[in-house]
């Protein structure tokens, strides 16, 4: 018997990194998975134990990811966990003009957050149940010298799920808001802003961190255990807020931007 028996569970940003981890995790304890992403295919989905469906939806267009909900839905007759994953990140100066990767930054990262949990919200106030996991990062709280836009769109996902908790109150829905450190993921692998990523001391087209998981980068499946201990817990708990970093993960003060 697994802890997500007989749930429904919808992961974006699924077809690799994080998402893929946190799909994994949530199928391994017995939920159906629904995994979400631009690009994903069943064979991909496939390749999870578990009861897994691919769904192909991008996350900026409302239009997709409200058909997208509904059709799981009614397919499966409920939503009850959500975990936005999909995100992208890109260092950048600010005096460098990337007006095309700072659009895209702010309209994955915080539209596509905005448009899955208004899409699944309806159903889950229905039930009155349901829980949302939104993926922001640690650049939520703590400024990085190359990532203005990005921080300031994780720090939005992270105001975001706050205010959205506050609104569900008493209606049995949760909402967790998980801010990841360095995570070997290829989230920095479509990064073009050479004098950024040499500010950073990262290596465009690399995997964070090297890949190296230890002590200064953490693996996807950490994250993921860090999703699955917040969603298993008792129906009483809220897990509002996880920071999950390498144990010796150091930049700044981290409550720095706290409110």
């Amino acid at each position: 018997m697994g802890k997500l028996d007989g749930k429904v569970c919808i992961v974006t940003g699924a077809s690799s990194g994080i998402g893929l981890a946190v799909a994994t995790a949530l199928a391994g304890e017995g939920a159906k998975v629904v995994m979400v992403s631009r690009s994903i295919t069943q064979e991909k989905a496939s390749a999870v134990k578990g009861d897994t469906v691919a769904v192909a939806c991008d996350v900026v267009k409302r239009g997709d990811v409200k058909a997208m909900v509904d059709g799981v839905v009614d397919a499966h007759g409920a939503v009850d966990v959500v975990v936005n994953c999909a995100g992208v990140m890109y260092f950048t100066l600010m005096k460098n003009l990337k007006y095309d990767q700072w659009e895209q930054t702010i309209d994955v990262n915080c539209k596509g957050t905005v448009n899955v949990c208004g899409a699944a919200l309806p159903h889950m106030l229905g039930a009155k149940a349901g829980h949302f996991v939104n993926i922001s990062s640690d650049a939520a709280k703590t400024l990085f010298g190359a990532l203005t836009v990005y921080n300031a769109a994780k720090a939005f996902v992270s105001v975001f799920s706050k205010g959205l908790r506050a609104e569900c109150v008493g209606t049995g829905l949760r909402v967790t808001d998980v801010q990841p450190g360095d995570t070997a993921t290829n989230l920095i692998q479509r990064n073009d802003d050479a004098e950024a990523a040499e500010k950073m001391g990262v290596t465009v087209g690399a995997v964070v961190g090297g890949g190296d998981v230890g002590p200064a980068c953490l693996a996807p499946s950490d994250v993921a255990d860090a999703v699955l201990y917040a969603v298993t817990a008792p129906a009483h708990v809220g897990v509002h807020e996880l920071l999950i970093e390498p144990r010796d993960q150091i930049f700044g003060d981290p409550t720095s931007m706290n409110a």
